[in-house]
């Protein structure tokens, strides 16, 4: 058996440095949401961007949708909410919206 030796053609891969203003943010709007009537944020992501919730997952209902939107904009240091749920009724799916 003849080994050749190894070579790596792609470039290496790093992260973006996790920014620790968003931490607090992002568990503020996931809590919120968590304990929220009315809406069921099992499968919502919450992300910071800066000052901007980037809401992203699956709701049960189109209502839920602006709702979790209306959490999101309720809390200090909020600036906007890019809401990109998805509502999967029995025959419907309906994609969120920017506010």
């Amino acid at each position: 058996m003849v080994n050749k030796p190894g070579m790596f053609h792609e470039t290496t891969r790093t992260l973006a440095p996790e920014d620790p203003q968003a931490a607090p943010l992002e568990s503020a709007v996931a809590d919120a949401l968590a304990v929220a009537g009315g809406i069921d944020a099992s499968d919502v992501t919450v992300t910071a961007v800066g000052s901007v919730i980037v809401l992203e997952g699956n709701v049960l209902q189109l209502e839920e949708i602006s709702l979790a939107t209306e959490i999101a904009r309720s809390i200090p240091g909020v600036s906007a909410v890019d809401n990109r749920l998805t509502a999967a009724g029995l025959n419907d799916v309906i994609t969120g919206y920017r506010h």
